[in-house]
């Protein structure tokens, strides 16, 4: 039975109109390697402005992602969003699902651009991406924001109990939902205070993953997968660029203990802010807060009030630090 009217097309289609409006357009730059990267650039770039790329994460396309925080960074910035391999309009058919990768093939994209230094954001596996773009074009990249990103992850963590789910396979399963039943656990993991998931309609459900989840899908369960491979602090570049760590003090999918170890990683040339009753998806419960922290690292250019990384938090330490992420920058 063909599908009468798709709620998540329609958002997606106030999405697009928005981005076109606000003076965003949509690009396709031949890789010419098997490989296909789209992204929003803006239709006139202003030499006044820095560059500011936006990575996102998984599960929604970057319109859904960057939809409510560009045009409160357009009046700073030229804008630059792609879509990540295998997301949106993105593909390739060669075999590397590394986040080092994905890093060059955005930057292959920001050089057809010409864009020759820009800062950025990454979401949650966008932040993999960012961290990996930094370290590998530190002549490029000025300023680096990473959101709730597990970069200081090893791969024995998912077996040693860090996570909630300690089987990989079932993590995948869960973040590549293709059910509704996947979706409302992926709902429970992101949000600090869910709503009664049961009473979300499965129709719904049904709805965004047939939009967002069906393309591509193993090969985004192979760009899970790769994250924890062979992943050790130690194999972990230390990125020179001035860094903002931002963390939902909840975040169920990737523990705040990996804020503070990004943080050690990388001593005072990063500053680590907690938020507050929020969980991996702090940019949706508290997105005010997150853009005043962006708006003060990015465009004032003011280091963020920082957590003290020196240990694992325990419950008073763990409190004087969500603390000192609600002092005004």
């Amino acid at each position: 039975m063909t599908r009468c009217f798709s709620l998540t097309e329609a958002k997606n289609w106030c999405y697009r109109s928005s981005l076109i409006k606000s003076g965003l357009r949509s690009t396709i730059t031949d890789l010419q390697d098997g490989t296909i990267m789209h992204c929003w650039v803006p239709k006139t770039r202003k030499d006044s402005k820095p560059n500011l790329l936006l990575i996102h994460g998984l599960g929604a396309n970057a319109l859904w992602q960057w939809g409510d925080i560009f045009r409160r960074m357009m009046p700073y910035f030229n804008i630059f969003i792609p879509d990540l391999l295998f997301f949106g309009d993105s593909y390739t058919t060669r075999p590397e699902r590394s986040e080092a990768f994905q890093a060059q093939c955005v930057m292959r994209v920001m050089e057809a651009n010409l864009v020759r230094k820009f800062s950025l954001v990454g979401l949650s596996y966008g932040g993999f991406v960012g961290y990996s773009l930094a370290a590998q074009f530190s002549e490029a990249v000025e300023r680096v924001v990473i959101c709730c990103a597990g970069i200081c992850m090893e791969e024995k963590d998912i077996k040693e109990g860090l996570f909630r789910v300690s089987d990989l396979e079932e993590a995948v399963k869960i973040l590549v939902p293709q059910t509704p039943e996947k979706l409302r656990e992926l709902m429970g993991f992101t949000l600090f205070k869910p709503p009664p998931l049961r009473l979300v309609p499965s129709c719904l459900l049904a709805d965004f993953i047939d939009v967002m989840c069906t393309e591509h899908t193993e090969e985004k369960k192979e760009l899970v997968r790769a994250i924890p491979r062979d992943r050790k602090i130690s194999n972990i570049p230390r990125i020179s660029q001035p860094t903002l760590i931002l963390w939902g003090e909840y975040d169920q999918i990737f523990p705040l203990e990996l804020g503070y170890r990004l943080k050690r990683h990388l001593g005072d040339n990063a500053h680590l802010v907690v938020i507050k009753n929020a969980g991996h998806a702090f940019v949706v419960e508290k997105p005010k807060e997150y853009y005043r922290h962006l708006k003060s690292f990015l465009v004032d250019l003011r280091p963020p009030p920082s957590a003290s990384p020196s240990r694992t938090p325990n419950n008073e330490n763990h409190e004087s630090s969500c603390n000192a992420a609600e002092v005004q920058p």
